[in-house]
């Protein structure tokens, strides 16, 4: 499964920007690709996934996440 990261808060509630280097990414996602043997998901699904799974990858300059199916802990429903 192909994942793009969910958009990111840039400030708090507060109003204090948070810095890019002190960011964590979210564990919420969309599925932009999906293999042949993904049989539970659907391409534009949101995803909950464990914050230290998958494989990251950057290209042009966003960052993806490739997870297995069994790595999902949930599909937000639309």
């Amino acid at each position: 499964v192909f994942v793009s990261y969910a958009e990111e808060v840039e400030k708090t509630q507060g109003g204090l920007y948070i810095p890019d280097a002190a960011k964590e990414k979210p564990q919420k996602g969309k599925v932009e690709e999906i293999g042949d043997d993904v049989k539970s998901l659907k391409k534009g699904d949101t995803i909950l996934f464990d914050k230290y799974s998958g494989s990251k990858i950057t290209m042009e300059g966003t960052d993806y996440l490739i997870l297995r199916e069994e790595d999902i802990l949930g599909v937000f429903s639309k």
